[in-house]
């Protein structure tokens, strides 16, 4: 639940430290029972009903940040996922059933400085994307109840799928390849794809097309 912070002198209201959860939790369209975003503007809706990070990251951290304790949940997610190790092996749109729930894969994270007061490093916002270990947002196409230990099962995938990492790839492009306009193009497609990343996408490829 959202808790007030001192972050360079001035409060802050964050969400981001998570605390594991025993048996069940009810799985809801906009979040999950016990958890609630603080800012609105950015955090939270539909589309980033639950934030997911995979465990094999944690290796990569564990070595480039030896002297912070990381347990699972350190970097504000909802689920802390076991074999979805990669974001070239998540596709947007990839369609999961986890407890009785089903979610929908929607797009990858862009950090805010909150990760920053997570870590009392301003810098790791940076270092976060520069990793490419971005996780994903998954919206909630059926509720139901989720709990520790639950298998996410694969139950469909886009024809022609764009994975995560390519959104985020693309996101920080500074000009796209050709492979790089056709990939663009594909996402716009995608109905997973948040309506804000089309349009981005969208005014980039204008942008280059004008260029």
């Amino acid at each position: 639940m959202p808790r007030e912070v001192v972050w360079h002198g001035r409060p802050v209201t964050t969400s981001i430290y998570k605390e594991p959860v025993e048996g069940s939790v009810a799985l809801r369209t906009l979040n999950l029972d016990g958890d609630r975003q603080s800012d609105l503007t950015v955090h939270g809706g539909k589309d980033k009903a639950v934030y997911c990070y995979p465990l094999e990251h944690y290796t990569y951290w564990k070595s480039e940040l030896p002297d912070r304790e990381l347990s699972p949940g350190a970097f504000g997610e909802n689920f802390t996922t076991e074999g979805l190790a990669s974001e070239d092996a998540v596709f947007i749109g990839d369609r999961f059933a986890v407890g009785s729930a089903e979610v929908v894969v929607t797009q990858p994270r862009l950090p805010c400085f909150k990760l920053g007061i997570r870590f009392e490093d301003d810098g790791m916002v940076k270092r976060f994307l520069e990793a490419g270990r971005s996780g994903f947002y998954i919206a909630v196409a059926r509720e139901g109840e989720v709990g520790a230990g639950d298998e996410i099962a694969l139950l469909s995938r886009e024809p022609e799928p764009v994975p995560v990492a390519a959104i985020s790839r693309l996101y920080l492009a500074k000009r796209f390849t050709s492979a790089d306009v056709r990939q663009a193009r594909r996402a716009i497609e995608l109905d997973a794809l948040p309506e804000s990343w089309r349009e981005y996408f969208q005014e980039k490829l204008e942008r280059q097309t004008r260029a």
